[in-house]
């Protein structure tokens, strides 16, 4: 089958929770489809990565995004009724070449990732299959519910923008993929007889299945995060303050280890004696190997979990509140221990790292649902037979 895929990112270097989904969802339908890619790049320096793409690709073809605050995009997002988020995407350029590979050359389907470069699409015949990683709207209007006025009622005006525009793509394509049960009811309640289907994130078991434990000099949790991601942020500062100090309490020489790129000041300035960051990390699996708990009081929507999924599969055991283990058919007290009050995270932490056989039943537990449920290769056969599906309708 001929695939058009469209990606608001190059699917490599493997920095993003979206670049490591896509990468490894190309890697296992490369085996079965041709498929041509066009992604957005930041900077010319990404081109080096072509060649490991095309390892898997027909075809690469890239765009170079305008930087977010330009004042194209400002003024797209003032003059026209698309939001910030979707000005930032779109290119006249990268809508020409579509219409011009769809003119020259025959597709079976388009897959599109988010719905923000949904209007790069022209007008075309050809079935669209829309994944969404997150549903946008929350995300932003989480971060907007974290700002005073009056600036949080004037992006309260985008975020409505946003709303109404990932309805009407979710609407617009053939089928909608959500990450979990949980996004695709939310899907569904906002547009009725919505077509969706589940296809959620993985693991390089491969990969992450070989991480050997390192015994640690101390008693080591972790957190793991992408710092661009108001969520994370949260986290961190609720682990600093409210967490951490009870552990501390009932295990002295505890550490702390956070592991993220794009730390703040503010965060960077969380280092001590028992508090460390790493804003920089060759390996993360040296995180996993080095660590003996992750914690990750997440409270915000949005974003997908692979340092849940990563750490499970790494045979580390975790602790999370119900929003981070959201859309993982994880059972608490048995996968993982899930608690969403500063304090029982706390205790759950320290019961992992204090009793023996707790620590080994999430361990082994964690791991055994990864492979069960959330390797690339049986992701990608679901996958595979929504390809089968969509191909065959027409508009």
């Amino acid at each position: 089958m001929k695939i058009l895929m469209l990606t608001p990112y190059l699917p490599y270097p493997l920095l993003s929770g979206g670049q490591i989904r896509t990468y490894n969802l190309l890697k296992n339908l490369a085996k079965k489809h041709d498929i041509t890619l066009f992604s957005f790049i930041r900077s010319e320096s990404e081109k080096k990565y072509l060649s490991q793409l095309l390892t898997y690709c027909k075809d690469v073809r890239i765009f170079k995004r305008r930087p977010a605050w330009s004042l194209i995009n400002i003024l797209l997002s003032v003059l026209t009724p698309y939001p910030f988020l979707v000005s930032i995407y779109y290119s006249k350029s990268l809508r020409s070449a579509i219409e011009k590979e769809l003119r020259q050359n025959h597709y079976h389907l388009i897959h599109s990732e988010t719905f923000y470069v949904m209007p790069n699409i022209p007008k075309t015949t050809v079935p669209i299959l829309l994944v969404e990683q997150t549903i946008e709207f929350l995300v932003y209007q989480h971060f907007v519910e974290t700002i005073p006025l009056p600036l949080n009622l004037l992006l309260s005006i985008d975020v409505a923008k946003i709303r109404y525009w990932e309805k009407f793509f979710w609407a617009k394509a053939d089928k909608v993929v959500a990450m979990s049960e949980a996004d695709s009811d939310i899907m569904q309640k906002l547009v009725p007889d919505l077509d969706v289907d589940i296809v959620p994130n993985g693991v390089d078991t491969d990969t992450f299945f070989k991480v050997i434990k390192i015994k640690s000099k101390a008693p080591t949790i972790l957190f793991v995060g992408n710092f661009k991601w108001l969520q994370n942020k949260e986290a961190v500062k609720l682990l600093v303050h409210k967490v951490f100090p009870h552990i501390l309490k009932k295990i002295p020489d505890a550490i702390l280890w956070i592991v993220g790129r794009y730390p703040t000041d503010e965060i960077k300035n969380f280092q001590n004696a028992s508090i460390k960051i790493s804003d920089h990390i060759d390996d993360i699996k040296d995180a996993y190997s080095k660590s003996d708990v992750l914690l990750a009081p997440i409270y915000g929507p949005g974003g997908t979990r692979y340092k849940i999924l990563e750490a499970m599969a790494s045979g580390l055991p975790v602790v999370t509140t119900t929003r981070g283990i959201e859309g993982l058919n994880a059972k608490d007290g048995v996968d993982v221990l899930v608690r969403d009050e500063p304090a029982t995270l706390a205790q759950a932490t320290v019961d992992v790292l204090t009793k023996k056989n707790l620590h080994q039943k999430l361990a082994v537990n964690g791991k055994k649902l990864v492979a069960d449920n959330y390797n690339w290769k049986s992701i990608s056969q679901k996958l595979d037979k929504l390809y089968e599906e969509v191909s065959t309708k027409s508009k």
